[in-house]
C-alpha cells in the first residue's frame, strides 16, 4: 500500500510531489543580503534529493529586518536576481516546489552570527532595533524603539515589496514568519507587546498587525499561489502567547486566505521552559488542524520515516518539515521512500554515468 508521506498535495494550483519539506534554515552567509555560492550548494543538494517542498531561509524584508548583517534580504534588485539564479539551478536538478520565508527580526536583530556568539554587534554596522514595545530581548541589551504608525506602515510596505520580489524571482509560495520571537511574533505576545493603542492589549488587538501584514502580502501574490504562515503556537511561558490564542489567530488567518500554518513554538524569551523530544510540537499542529480546518505542517525532531508517515497518515498534519535531519542526511527522502516500501525507479544502466541521474532514484506512482 502506498504511503501517505509520498502522496501528492495541492495548495491552490501548486502541487507538491510528496509531503516532505525542507525547513527554512538561516545560513548567516550572505553578503549585503545577497545569497551566494554557499546558498547554491546548500539548497541545490536538497533540490536533487526529492522533497516536495524546500524553503529558503528567513529573509529580511528590509536591511534592519535581518537578524545579522550576514542574513539574506529581498529588498533590492541584486538580491532578487541572485535568488532567481539559485531557483533556476534548483529546478534544473529536481522538481521540488520552492518557498520564500519573509521575516523581520524586530528586537532580535543587529546581532552577530551564532558561531561568533550571537550577541549584539558592538562596532561598525550596528542598527537600532524596533518592536511592538520598548522591551529589551535580554538584560543589558538596548531597548528597541516602539513602532509608531509610520514605522508600522513602512514595515508592512516592506513585506509587500519583498513579496512582489519573491513572485518576480519565481518562487512557488511565500511564507510570512510569525514565529521564534521575531517582529510579528513580538506583536502577538503579551510579554513583548505592552501597547495601549489599537495594536495592544486584548488578544484581538495584538493579532491586528500580523493579520494586516498577512493580508497585504496575500493581496499581491497571485490568487493561484499559496501563502503560508510560520507560527510559534506557544511561548512556553505562563501568561504568554499560547495554544488557545493561536487557534483563534489561525481561524482568522484561514479567513484571510492563508493556505497552511507551519507550526513551531518558542523563541520569544529565554525564560521559556520547553520539554523537547521526538515530535514534541506535532500535537500543536494537530490541534490547530482539528480546531480550524486549516492545513498544517509539523516540525520539530521529526527524523524517522515511519514517524513522518504516521504524522501525515493519521491526520496530525498535512506535511512534515525537517531541518537538522536534512543537514545530517541530505538524501533522507530517498531513504524514507525505500524504508516505507515505495517503488523506486532507477535510471537505466546506460544513463547512470549522467551526473544528474546516476544517484537519483525516483518514486513512481501509477
Amino acid at each position: 500500500m502506498p504511503s501517505t508521506l509520498f502522496s501528492p498535495l495541492s495548495l491552490r494550483s501548486v502541487t507538491f510531489q510528496n509531503r516532505v519539506t525542507v525547513s527554512p534554515m538561516c545560513q548567516y552567509s550572505a553578503e549585503n543580503g545577497v545569497p551566494g555560492d554557499w546558498h547554491m550548494v546548500h539548497l541545490g543538494q536538497f533540490a536533487q534529493s526529492g522533497p516536495g517542498f524546500i524553503f529558503v531561509e528567513c529573509t529580511g524584508v528590509e536591511p534592519d529586518g535581518r537578524i545579522t548583517p550576514q542574513c539574506t534580504g529581498l529588498y533590492d534588485d541584486t538580491q532578487q536576481a541572485a535568488f532567481s539564479q539559485i531557483l533556476s539551478f534548483m529546478r534544473s536538478v529536481g522538481s521540488a516546489r520552492i518557498g520564500m520565508q519573509l521575516g523581520h527580526s524586530g528586537r532580535k536583530g543587529s546581532t552577530v552570527p551564532p558561531w561568533e556568539g550571537g550577541g549584539l554587534i558592538e562596532d561598525e554596522g550596528v542598527w537600532e532595533t524596533e518592536s511592538a514595545s520598548d522591551i529589551p530581548y535580554l538584560p543589558g541589551w538596548p531597548a528597541p524603539r516602539a513602532m509608531d504608525d509610520a514605522a508600522l506602515d513602512r514595515v508592512k510596505a516592506a513585506f509587500v515589496q519583498a513579496a512582489r520580489r519573491a513572485e518576480r524571482a519565481g518562487f512557488d509560495a511565500v511564507e510570512v514568519h510569525v514565529a521564534h520571537g521575531y517582529l510579528l511574533h513580538q506583536f502577538l505576545s503579551p510579554i513583548t507587546n505592552r501597547r495601549t493603542d489599537g495594536y495592544g492589549g486584548s488578544p484581538e488587538a495584538r493579532m491586528r498587525y500580523p493579520l494586516e501584514v498577512f493580508r497585504a502580502v496575500r493581496a499581491v501574490i497571485p490568487e493561484d499561489k499559496p501563502v503560508l504562515v510560520r507560527l510559534s503556537v506557544t511561548d512556553w511561558i505562563d501568561g504568554g502567547w499560547d495554544l488557545p490564542q493561536s487557534i483563534e489567530f489561525c481561524g482568522q488567518l484561514k479567513e484571510a486566505g492563508c493556505d497552511m500554518v507551519d507550526v513551531s513554538s518558542g523563541g520569544l524569551d529565554q525564560r521559556q521552559e520547553i520539554t523537547v523530544g521526538p515530535g514534541y510540537q506535532v500535537g500543536f499542529a494537530e490541534a490547530i488542524r482539528q480546531e480550524t480546518g486549516i492545513p498544517t505542517m509539523a516540525v520539530g525532531q521529526i527524523t524517522d520515516p515511519m514517524q513522518a508517515e504516521t504524522i501525515v497518515s493519521t491526520g496530525q498534519a498535512d506535511m512534515v518539515a525537517l531541518a537538522r535531519g536534512m543537514l545530517w542526511d541530505p538524501r533522507w527522502v530517498w531513504r524514507a521512500a525505500m524504508a516505507l516500501g515505495e517503488e523506486i525507479e532507477l535510471p537505466a544502466p546506460y544513463a547512470r554515468c549522467n551526473p544528474a541521474l546516476r544517484s537519483k532514484p525516483f518514486v513512481t506512482r501509477s
